[in-house]
């Protein structure tokens, strides 16, 4: 499919990027997985590269340039079913908060850093028996002096282990009512005393990712440190959730694109009753329900991103895409490791590892279910 959407210049970078990731990230995959880690290394190469934040103005740092950079970054790491080397986490949903709601001492403190690759960031939402339902967090943080104590838990925060700067929902007047106005946003960095890093969560996919639980007792975090002014953290992760929504959409459409390319080549050359299995009816008509379903989702995505980088209200259709394309993605990559037969339940084959990864794409940035929540009140029900 010709995608219109790109560039001579993006088609540029991106082979730019592609050797890069065969260079410095596909070398180290295998190791990454087994350590449950990236290298903090790798994050100062792509930093150097010019490829974390790319966005982000000239004088922090950056390059300035659009989302498709960012677009084009994201399919390529997909497509190399790197999970854990986590850039769009970093550039694309956590950095932007701080470059919308921080004050300017905020981001000339924190963005060169960012894009840099000396400063690894994460956002901690989630907590223990709290999920999709933000307003429900317990997270507090009081107000002392010059300083807030933030005391609570967090759980699930990709790139745990490795931050150095995470931003915090948390509830700075736990009265509010409603309660969704009590919430803040303030960032909390690594070494602040009070924080505490916790044990590296164990995950059936995305091996690579330093997914973690997060602790605050008592931790002293400067008053400066709040973004924006106190009660408007709902406001902006609602704000940010649109492209964090297309984001994880993005990612999974590639994933359905890159498991059906290597179905087509495995089915092309595996044999049964001394045929490619490719020539069977039934394989047939699967790979071209795959195709069909893939290539409506891509004209979805593609639309969608040309209306978001325009400054498009697309909150419904981001909604739409993230609850679908993830859902179609593991329609994609069950019935393709059906077609690997044991093999594809081998890890060695790389249709085992997109299988396991598929599976939370349904539930990270809001799940499924959550997605069709908001989709209704959008449309008035």
């Amino acid at each position: 499919m010709e995608r219109k959407i790109f560039g001579e210049e993006h088609d540029i970078f991106r082979q730019g990027f592609r050797r890069f990731l065969e260079r410095e990230v596909v070398p180290h995959q295998a190791e990454w997985k087994k350590n449950g880690i990236v290298s903090r290394d790798i994050w100062k190469k792509a930093g150097k590269e010019g490829y974390l934040c790319p966005w982000i103005e000239e004088k922090y740092g950056g390059s300035g340039v659009n989302f498709l950079y960012s677009v084009v970054i994201m399919e390529e790491m997909t497509r190399i079913m790197e999970s854990g080397f986590a850039i769009n986490l970093h550039s694309d949903v956590v950095v932007p908060y701080i470059a919308t709601f921080g004050s300017e001492e905020q981001k000339q403190r924190w963005l060169p850093g960012c894009v840099s690759g000396e400063l690894i960031t994460a956002v901690a939402m989630t907590e223990p028996g709290t999920g999709s339902d933000l307003q429900a967090i317990k997270t507090t943080a009081v107000k002392d002096g010059d300083h807030y104590l933030v005391n609570g838990q967090k759980t699930f925060i990709s790139n745990g282990q490795l931050c150095d700067l995470v931003i915090v929902a948390c509830k700075t007047n736990p009265k509010a009512d409603p309660p969704y106005t009590g919430m803040s946003l303030i960032v909390v960095e690594d070494k602040t005393p009070g924080f505490e890093k916790g044990k590296k969560l164990e995950k059936i996919g995305m091996k690579s990712q330093d997914t973690s639980e997060l602790y605050f007792s008592d931790c002293r975090v400067p008053a400066k440190n709040l973004l924006g002014a106190e009660g408007e953290g709902f406001f902006q992760l609602m704000q940010k959730l649109q492209q964090e929504r297309l984001v994880s959409s993005i990612a999974a459409q590639t994933g359905a694109e890159k498991a059906l390319e290597e179905t087509i080549e495995y089915t092309k050359t595996r044999t049964a009753f001394g045929k490619p299995i490719a020539k069977f009816q039934n394989t047939r008509f699967k790979l071209v329900e795959m195709a069909t379903e893939i290539e409506i989702g891509r004209t979805f995505i593609d639309k969608l991103i040309r209306e978001h980088i325009e400054g498009t209200n697309v909150i419904k259709e981001t909604c739409m895409a993230k609850w679908w394309v993830t859902e179609m993605l593991k329609r994609t990559v069950d019935q393709a490791l059906q077609f690997f037969g044991g093999y594809g339940y081998m890890l060695e084959y790389p249709i085992a590892q997109a299988y396991l990864d598929a599976r939370v794409q349904t539930i990270f940035a809001g799940t499924t279910e959550i997605m069709k929540e908001i989709i209704g009140k959008q449309m008035g029900l």
